[in-house]
């Protein structure tokens, strides 16, 4: 650990630089405006999910009520981190532009939620009792969009920046009061930045059939299609937390493509175990609870670390406010209020550890003989007590 210490204090200046960097900047403080979505949104989603786990059902009301809810707090959380990103991206070049041209930081966020809407959601046509009706698919609108919400905030604020600068506005006479010229100043950017982000989605839907959304996930796919080796389950659960790591969704990116083989193993392990064989498959739907223990990164013990150990009382908060959610695997309060998300100093233990958590899964299961998950359990079921249900099954 001194060696990993003394290496990344070797580094600590392109560590800061890379901190520096306004893109990078945009991005965690555009995270850090999302913070009350996140632990407001993470606070229903165990209302919802956590009484199934110990055998409680609650009435079917409450459960749609707090689905509901959180549907329309993180659920949207990807347009609504479009917003400040975009936001805070537009502060930090407004010091980099010429004396005399300001950027409009409210004008730029709007701009940017819509350009983020046009690269990420589809629009579909649906019969509903003989009427033909208009929807959206909101799949990725929450943090499944994150990727597209970046995109959407840097280019707007490029265009912005690219018209202001060249005086492609419209302006108005001086008499004119001030909100109302400001208004006028940017329809031309903000046309300019919609019509680019819808173009962008254009070309990538007729390229490859999907939004541009899902491009990622997309190219993504092939790499995962053989992956129950060591390298493979390495692979999947380092790209995992890195995406993670630079502020992008990573199980949105990586699970999807993977899904498919995870569902067909955990279907086949149930059917040996039934037969009364050995369920070999290890990469299955929950391996995630072992490799993940306490979510991305496998943070169940950071909260106690931060608490026990930490002298800083904004950590200790940090630690107090995430240890609940962390131990039901919502570490999003973890993530973003320590901060582990582009905090240089975590990222190896964020991208390690859970790589090591898998291979020791495997190991098990491979030479030691434990079974491999045959039940698919919520995703927040707390490791040893999915650990504990799988081996009475069996």
């Amino acid at each position: 650990m001194d060696a990993i210490i003394k290496m990344l204090e070797k580094h600590q200046p392109l560590f800061e630089k890379i901190g520096k960097n306004p893109f990078l900047q945009a991005i965690k403080d555009g995270f850090l405006g999302c913070m009350p979505i996140v632990l407001t949104s993470s606070i229903f989603l165990l209302i919802a999910t956590l009484p199934g786990v110990v055998g409680i059902t609650l009435p079917q009301e409450i459960i749609d009520w707090c689905n509901k809810l959180y549907n329309f707090t993180m659920g949207v959380m990807g347009i609504m981190c479009a917003g400040t990103t975009a936001k805070n991206f537009t502060a930090s070049m407004n010091r980099r532009m010429p004396d005399g041209k300001v950027l409009n930081d409210s004008s730029t966020m709007i701009a940017a939620q819509c350009s983020m809407l046009l690269l990420a959601v589809t629009q579909l046509s649906v019969t509903v009792d003989g009427s033909e009706l208009s929807v959206m698919d909101c799949t990725s609108m929450g943090t499944r969009g994150l990727y597209s919400a970046f995109i959407a905030a840097f280019i707007t604020v490029g265009v912005y920046m690219f018209c202001v600068k060249r005086d492609l506005t419209i302006q108005l006479p001086k008499e004119v009061p001030g909100a109302i010229a400001q208004n006028f100043r940017d329809i031309i950017p903000f046309g300019g930045a919609v019509i680019i982000c819808a173009l962008i989605d254009a070309a990538v839907r007729a390229l490859s059939g999907v939004p541009f959304s899902e491009i990622l996930i997309k190219l993504l796919s092939p790499l995962f299609a053989a992956a129950e080796t060591y390298p493979g389950l390495i692979i999947i659960q380092f790209f995992t937390a890195f995406f993670w790591f630079i502020g992008i969704h990573g199980p949105s990116i990586v699970q999807p493509g993977i899904d498919p083989i995870r569902l067909a193993n955990q279907a086949e392990n149930l059917q040996v175990l039934l037969a009364g064989g050995h369920p070999a498959h290890s990469l299955c739907f929950n391996l995630s609870l072992v490799g993940e223990f306490g979510g991305t990164g496998a943070t169940f013990i950071v909260p106690l670390l931060l608490i026990l150990f930490m002298k800083s009382k904004q950590l200790k908060a940090v630690g107090k406010a995430s240890i609940v959610p962390v131990a039901f695997a919502v570490n999003e309060p973890l993530l973003f209020g320590a901060p582990m998300v582009l905090n240089p100093y975590m990222f190896i233990p964020f991208t390690v550890t859970g790589c090591v958590n898998v291979c020791l899964a495997k190991f098990f299961i491979d030479v030691v003989g434990m079974n491999g998950f045959s039940f698919v359990v919520p995703w927040a079921t707390p490791a040893p007590s999915a650990s504990s249900s799988r081996r009475t099954s069996s």
